[in-house]
C-alpha cells in the first residue's frame, strides 16, 4: 500500500488534504512543520511527500534537498501560494517530480499523485521484467505422470499466499516451477524477482537482500532498494536457498514472521507485502543435521514443498521437450529443423545427469552443428551414439556394422566441409566407393 508523507504548517489544508488522500486508500502521515516531517522520512520509507514551500523549521525546498539525499525513489510534490514560473523551475532543477500552486483543485492534486504512484508501480514492474526476460519463452513442459503431479500442487497453491519450498536435482526446472507458480497467482500483475544466494558474496548479500543506506559502507553514494522491496506486492525467489549464510537465515527468518526488516545503515523499518518462492539443489534436512541450516526457517519456508522430478524418471517428455527446443533454435537460427526418429530414441536411452538443462544444450548443439534440416544421431554426441546402437538393434552384428558405418560416413563429410574427395581420402576408400555408400545410406 503506497504511503505518503504530508508536511503543510497549515492545519485546515493539512487536515482536507490528508482526508481527501486518505478516500483513495492511501496510508497518509502528517507532518505540521519541515523539521518534524525530515525526521519522520528518516524512520519510515514513504512512496510520495506532498510539502509546502514555507514552513517553519524547515522550508520546503531544504526538505526535499534531505529526502533526495536520502533516496532517488521517493517523488515529491511541492505546493505554495507564492508561485511564479521561477520558484517552479527552481523546484523541478533541485528534484521535485510536480509543482502546484495554491489554491489548488482537490481533484487536480489527485490525479497529479495517482499518475506519480503508477509511474513508480511501472518502473517496479520493468525491472522486474527486465530481470527475468531471459526466462520469459520457457515454460514447465511434460505429460507424464511425475509432470501432472507438479502441475496439480501448482494449480493448488498459486492462488494462496502459502510459502513454498521447491527442490531438486540442478537443471530440473526449479525456477521455472517457481515462475508458474507466479503466473497462476492474484500476484502475476506485480513484480516477480530473483535471487541467486549462490552467486552473490557473503559481504554483499544482506545489501541484496535488504538494500542499504547511503552512506551506509564505503561506495554507499546512493540509499538503494533491496529485493524484498522491489518485490513489494509481487513475488520473490530465493534460489539456492541452501547457500544462504547463516546470519543471513535469522534475518530473513524474521522477515518472514514480521514482514518488515532494516536496509543495512538504516534504522527505520520497512513494510513489505511479499510472497517468498525458494529453491535449492540442497537436502536441506541433511544440512540442518550437519549444523549449516537453521531448522526454524525450514519449517517456515516448507509450508507447501514441491520435489522437481529428474529427466531419467520422466523419459516420455523428452520428445515434446525436444520439438519445443527445436522451435526456439529454429526461430534463433533462421532455419527449419527436426529430429528423426532414431536420434530421438537414442536422446530417450540416455540418463541425463543434468537434467532437462543438459538436453536443451544437447539441442542446441545438435541445431547448429547438424548439415541438413534433419538432426540424426550423427549431430549427437559420441556417448549418446553408442545409447542407439545398443537400443536400437540390439546384438545384430550386420545392422550394427551399418549404423556404424553411417556415423563414420557423415562424421568424415563433416570434417571435410562436404568434400567428397577429401572425405574418401580421410575414410581410405575411393571416391567412387564412397559415392555407392553414401547413395545407398540416403546420406547428401
Amino acid at each position: 500500500m503506497p504511503r505518503i508523507l504530508l508536511a503543510e504548517d497549515d492545519e485546515i489544508i493539512r487536515i482536507s488534504v490528508s482526508d481527501r488522500l486518505k478516500q483513495y486508500g492511501w496510508l497518509v502521515d502528517e507532518a505540521e512543520d519541515g523539521l518534524k516531517a525530515a525526521t519522520m522520512a528518516e524512520k519510515q520509507k514513504y512512496n510520495l511527500v506532498i510539502s509546502d514551500i514555507r514552513m517553519p523549521g524547515l522550508s520546503g525546498i531544504s526538505l526535499l534537498g534531505r529526502i533526495r539525499e536520502q533516496s532517488q525513489d521517493i517523488d515529491v510534490i511541492i505546493m505554495t501560494a507564492y508561485g511564479s514560473i521561477d520558484d517552479a523551475l527552481d523546484c523541478l532543477r533541485k528534484g521535485a517530480a510536480d509543482y502546484i500552486l495554491k489554491p489548488f483543485d482537490m481533484d487536480d492534486l489527485i490525479i497529479r499523485v495517482s499518475r506519480l504512484l503508477d509511474i513508480q508501480a511501472v518502473k517496479a514492474r520493468c525491472a522486474s521484467l527486465e530481470a527475468s526476460c531471459p526466462l520469459a519463452a520457457n515454460r514447465l513442459i511434460g505429460n507424464s505422470p511425475a509432470m501432472h503431479q507438479i502441475f496439480a500442487i501448482i494449480e493448488q497453491a498459486a492462488p494462496t499466499n502459502a510459502t513454498i519450498l521447491i527442490t531438486g536435482e540442478s537443471g530440473t526446472g526449479k525456477e521455472l516451477a517457481a515462475r508458474a507458480i507466479h503466473q497462476t497467482s492474484p500476484r502475476r500483475d506485480k513484480p516477480f524477482v530473483s535471487i541467486n544466494c549462490a552467486a552473490i558474496p557473503e559481504g554483499l548479500m544482506e545489501s541484496e537482500l535488504f538494500g542499504h543506506e547511503r552512506g551506509a559502507f564505503t561506495g554507499a553514494e546512493q540509499t538503494r532498494k533491496g529485493k524484498f522491496e522491489l518485490a513489494d506486492n509481487g513475488t520473490l525467489l530465493l534460489d539456492e536457498l541452501g547457500d544462504l549464510p547463516g546470519p543471513l537465515q535469522a534475518k530473513l527468518l524474521r522477515v518472514l514472521q514480521e514482514s518488515e526488516f532494516e536496509r543495512v545503515g538504516g534504522s527505520k523499518s520497512i513494510s513489505v507485502d511479499v510472497r517468498i518462492l525458494a529453491c535449492t539443489s540442497k537436502n536441506l534436512q541433511q544440512e540442518v543435521a550437519e549444523g549449516r541450516f537453521r531448522q526454524d526457517l525450514l519449517f517456515r519456508l516448507q509450508v507447501i514443498p514441491i520435489t522437481m522430478p529428474p529427466l531419467r524418471e520422466h523419459k516420455e517428455d523428452i520428445a515434446e521437450l525436444c520439438k519445443s527446443f527445436l522451435r526456439e533454435f529454429s526461430s534463433s537460427h533462421h532455419r527449419t529443423l527436426s529430429l528423426s526418429q532414431t536420434a530421438l530414441n537414442c536422446l530417450q536411452s540416455y540418463d541425463y545427469p543434468g537434467n532437462v538443462r543438459e538436453l536443451r544444450n544437447l539441442m542446441e548443439r545438435a541445431s547448429v552443428l547438424c548439415k541438413g534440416p534433419e538432426i540424426t544421431p550423427a549431430d549427437l554426441p559420441t556417448e549418446l551414439r553408442s545409447q542407439t546402437i545398443h537400443s536400437e538393434i540390439g546384438l545384430n552384428l550386420a545392422e550394427n556394422l551399418a549404423v556404424a558405418e553411417q556415423i563414420c560416413l557423415k562424421r568424415a563429410l563433416e570434417y571435410c566441409n562436404g568434400n567428397r574427395t577429401e572425405s574418401a581420402k580421410v575414410l581410405g576408400i575411393s571416391r567412387k566407393n564412397l559415392w555407392e555408400k553414401l547413395k545407398g545410406y540416403g546420406i547428401e
